[in-house]
């Protein structure tokens, strides 16, 4: 049972595979329109939050890479 300082939400997946993220979720990150989203995917489970600006990512000058057979190449890395 979660402890009285976690807020728990909950949202539904549509047909497409798209959701709504929750007034909560949206006020405790901030999220904005535009804003973008960052996935951490762990063996415990996935942790979202808010991805920083594209000129602050480090790795938004490596888009030479980000094609579908990279992704296959370096799935396992």
């Amino acid at each position: 049972m979660p402890d009285r300082s976690t807020t728990i939400a909950y949202s539904k997946v549509s047909v497409k595979s798209q959701t709504v993220l929750p007034a909560e979720v949206r006020e405790h990150l901030a999220i904005r329109p535009g804003d973008r989203l960052r996935y951490h995917i762990t063996p415990d489970g996935i942790r979202i939050d808010k991805a920083p600006p594209e000129a602050e990512d480090p790795f938004v000058a490596f888009t030479e890479w980000a094609g579908p057979i990279d992704d296959e190449d370096y799935a396992d890395l």
